[in-house]
């Protein structure tokens, strides 16, 4: 049996999301790929509405509610829901044989877990979530030391994604997947705080280049926190 919080009455699919959330992203760019249409509700995570807890006891985002009233907690977990849900002959982002599915996965986890872990979990947190949560709960200015350590991070695994594409049309193989959009999430977070060092790998850069050129890519560009504003480059394609 479902727990009780497993479905709520929804008109169609909802995202709780946050904006400058790398996981609220990937699923964000996910659902525009896929033509998924959803009504938004930005949550700010530290705020730990009650409503919210209601959906997902670990209060994290994104949260996706599926029109018939599924709740589907946690971006690896839409990612997957969205993929086994499509209709036969419509378009996908995991590929169809198993080799490839392990791949995509395997990069998924690289970027939400291991880049997470090192870069944009620091970013995020130090520069944009500390701006909002009270001193008492942790907020404050930002830890530089770990700021320091973020920048130093991203170098390598610029790196490796052009290493990757390198090898390879897309990051997973020769069409686009869950991999470039987990990846492209992440790095559209740190390119928002002026943390991305795109000197740092010519070929990274052109296939960033690409993705933010794609129209799911628009919505994202539009974002803006309060008083924090993007660099110059950030909302364009070409830069």
């Amino acid at each position: 049996m479902l727990p009780s919080f497993a479905r709520v009455s929804v008109a169609m699919a909802i995202l709780h999301h946050y904006p400058l959330c790398p996981h609220s992203r990937f699923i964000r760019l996910v659902c525009a790929e896929l033509g998924v249409a959803l009504d938004f509700v930005e949550e700010r995570p530290w705020e730990r509405r009650e409503s919210f807890l209601a959906l997902d006891p670990a209060g994290n985002t994104p949260v996706f509610v599926a029109a018939d009233g599924l709740i589907v907690p946690g971006a690896g977990t839409i990612a997957e829901y969205l993929d086994e849900t499509r209709e036969p002959g419509m378009e996908r982002l995991m590929p169809g044989d198993p080799a490839g599915r392990v791949e995509v996965r395997r990069l998924m986890a690289w970027f939400s877990e291991k880049f997470f872990a090192e870069v944009t979990g620091y970013l995020v947190h130090e520069k944009v979530y500390k701006r909002f949560v009270p001193a008492s709960a942790g907020g404050g200015p930002p830890d530089m030391p770990a700021i320091r350590a973020a920048r130093a991070n991203v170098r390598y695994h610029l790196r490796y994604l052009g290493y990757l594409i390198n090898q390879r049309k897309w990051l997973a193989g020769d069409a686009l997947t869950y991999a470039d959009l987990a990846a492209a999430a992440h790095l559209s977070c740190v390119d928002y705080l002026g943390d991305a060092p795109w000197n740092e790998d010519e070929t990274a850069r052109d296939w960033y280049a690409r993705m933010k050129s794609r129209p799911a890519f628009r919505a994202l560009l539009a974002d803006r926190v309060p008083g924090m504003a993007p660099p110059d480059h950030y909302a364009n394609p070409d830069f």
